[in-house]
């Protein structure tokens, strides 16, 4: 074992070496020394990491050699550590090194890409004409470019009356606005701090009056090229938009079904796998160095998929109520330790 190459996992803190170390290992078949480590950990000056190994059932914290390929866990915008990191152990040796994806630069980059017709308009926030793009889309999500979870994820609807909803999470209306001026003084006085993004609202398909979207995680492995790990649909609380808030977990497989007949189901599910992997090379192409990430849609009424958001640092605790039922669901953690020896191979082929 002393011979086996060292893969590290990057994480944010050191109270979380040992719960990856334990997720990570436990389904790796491959021969490799894998340790945990945090960047307070890195001895700069004497080439070692202060590690976390679990090694025949023992836990040992001890100084490791720089490891041949770091798989990154912490959620970075960009990552100084990394790329320092990566002037020792080698360029593109550490993968998902930037996870904190910026919604506006990746919707640029896809608007310009054969996958357009599967995203909704967006926009930056302070260059919208809210009143016009209400019109014609009735319905508009405003996003931080740099959120996550669904958090000040505002959605905004024109009612029949004339009236604009803006909701947070739920259904039910946080303010109403009965003018366009009212409707901007109270978006910029919510949208602080922080830059957005506007996103035209698509009328879903629901099932039993439940917001639902669909994930695809996207994954490298050995052989170092992209495949679809899974499929899960997210179904919201009842009277919530918000998927990330969910109040249950389905494989696709099994609650598509419910929606739509299963001739379309199985024609969604191809189109989903096609899609997904065209989306991760597309990332790949303006953030180098990825190795899986997860990509969000929507149905709508005409059962149309569109693309919502990709994610950097997929949360991968949303799939434990399946792990009985995803048959590959081993995989969320064995892929990114395949793809961390390939990367420690690759050069030598």
């Amino acid at each position: 074992m002393d011979n086996y190459p060292f893969i590290g996992i990057l994480v944010q803190k050191r109270g979380y070496r040992r719960r990856n170390v334990k997720l990570y290992q436990r389904y790796v078949n491959l021969k490799l020394n894998v340790y945990a480590f945090s960047s307070e950990d890195i001895l700069w000056d004497k080439k070692r990491i202060i590690g976390l190994q679990l090694k025949k059932g023992r836990w040992k914290q001890q100084e490791f050699p720089f490891p041949r390929a770091v798989y990154n866990r912490c959620y970075s915008k960009d990552s100084p550590t990394v790329q320092r990191l990566e002037q020792m152990i080698g360029k593109g040796r550490c993968f998902n090194s930037i996870n904190h994806f910026n919604k506006w630069e990746l919707a640029e980059h896809l608007a310009h890409s054969p996958l357009q017709a599967h995203l909704p308009y967006t926009g930056l926030y302070e260059e919208a004409n809210i009143a016009a793009r209400l019109e014609k889309h009735k319905l508009l999500y405003i996003k931080p470019l740099f959120g996550s979870k669904g958090n000040q994820v505002y959605q905004v609807e024109m009612k029949d009356t004339g009236e604009v909803y803006i909701s947070e999470h739920s259904l039910s209306p946080m303010m109403i606005c009965r003018t366009y001026e009212d409707l901007r003084q109270k978006l910029d006085r919510l949208l602080t701090g922080s830059s957005y993004l506007v996103q035209q609202g698509i009328p879903v398909k629901q099932f039993n009056h439940h917001y639902f979207d669909i994930r695809a995680l996207v994954q490298k492995g050995l052989n170092g090229t992209w495949s679809v790990t899974t499929i899960i649909c997210r179904m919201a609380f009842k009277q919530y938009f918000n998927t990330s808030m969910c109040k249950q977990v389905f494989e696709a497989s099994t609650f598509l079904p419910k929606v739509i007949t299963a001739a379309r189901t199985e024609q969604a599910l191809n189109e989903l796998r096609e899609l997904s992997l065209a989306f991760a090379r597309e990332a790949e192409q303006l953030y180098d160095g990825l190795g899986e990430i997860s990509v969000d849609y929507v149905m709508d009424e005409e059962e149309k998929l569109w693309m919502i958001e990709i994610n950097g640092k997929p949360q991968k605790s949303i799939y434990t109520d399946l792990r009985q039922q995803l048959k590959n669901y081993h995989h969320l953690y064995s892929k990114p330790m395949e793809y961390a020896y390939y990367l420690t191979r690759r050069d030598l082929e």
